[in-house]
């Protein structure tokens, strides 16, 4: 008999699979025919068969998008978890300070991963008006990456400069599955103690670090809350970039992407001195938006064509 199972957690060849329908997690191995072809990662839907001594998963379904990494020597992918419906880049308003090339590192990795993104002010009742959070929230509605204002220690706290807060947040992540970025120190971990009241403490607490070339491990884990499901994983700890080819950055700033196809021609840098450059002509409040936009695109090709040292 055959039982439908999404993996929660994995160890070697022995998985955590969660049967939605009878509420209940079985451990399982994988079939040996598959464990050559296809290594099944946490957010996998799979099929499982009981034979007798042991239920072994016999069949993977296919993914929807898939959190991974390219091994800089190899350029092998490896994949961390599979069928995220959201990822959330956690900033702070004040304590550590916002930095807005930290958004745009995160975003490149959830074009990458090919998963729809929302940003969280988080602290908010410690803002000082350092930055401009309507113009941050504007530059990112231009990539579609909505944002909600929020303060994960005081549960009253309505949004004052942003039309979403928190109550607006749990509907959102409702019935999805999760993972959560952010720099050490925003409150990533309060942020899901409140989410879940606190019902939830992680065991990977600094979850989302944004270390540069970082060895870490890559197991992972679904913790499933009551009306979410969050993938917990050290495996996303560093957000070094140096993985990404020159050549694919711009695909993970498809704003930029398309509105460099105006400029007169195909091999513009886009610096000042680029003849016939679109963006060198932009004046208002729009252009403003973008070149912030194409100010990180800059930064983070300047930092991915430097040869690493395992090159030299």
């Amino acid at each position: 008999m055959s039982t439908k199972a999404r993996i929660h957690r994995s160890s070697k060849r022995v998985f955590d699979c969660f049967l939605a329908s009878q509420d209940k997690t079985l451990q399982a191995t994988l079939r040996g025919t598959l464990y050559q072809d296809f290594q099944p990662v946490v957010g996998d839907y799979v099929t499982l068969e009981d034979e007798g001594k042991e239920t072994l998963i016999c069949q993977i379904e296919p993914r929807k998008n898939e959190v991974f990494r390219n091994l800089p020597r190899t350029q092998e992918k490896k994949v961390i978890a599979a069928n995220v419906d959201l990822l959330i880049i956690v900033v702070s308003a004040e304590r550590p300070a916002y930095k807005r090339g930290l958004v745009d590192r995160y975003l490149v990795r959830a074009f990458q991963w090919e998963i729809p993104t929302i940003v969280v002010f988080n602290k908010m009742d410690l803002y000082q008006k350092d930055f401009d959070i309507q113009f941050e929230a504007q530059r990112l509605a231009e990539i579609e990456a909505s944002c909600f204002e929020v303060s994960a220690t005081q549960n009253s706290y309505e949004p004052k400069y942003l039309c979403l807060g928190i109550n607006e947040l749990k509907e959102e992540i409702k019935g999805k599955t999760v993972i959560m970025l952010g720099h050490s120190g925003v409150g990533k971990s309060r942020l899901i103690s409140s989410l879940t009241d606190n019902k939830i403490q992680l065991l990977s607490k600094d979850l989302g670090k944004s270390g540069k070339g970082a060895h870490t491990t890559t197991w992972a884990e679904i913790i499933h809350a009551k009306d979410f499901d969050l993938i917990d994983s050290p495996g996303v700890r560093s957000m070094s970039l140096e993985d990404i080819k020159e050549v694919d950055l711009i695909d993970y700033f498809p704003d930029i992407k398309y509105w460099s196809s105006k400029c007169q021609f195909n091999n513009c840098q886009h610096q000042e001195s680029s003849k016939g450059c679109f963006f060198n002509t932009l004046a208002n409040e729009k252009g403003e938006l973008l070149l912030s936009r194409l100010n990180s695109y800059q930064q983070i090709l300047k930092e991915i064509t430097k040869i690493p040292d395992w090159e030299k």
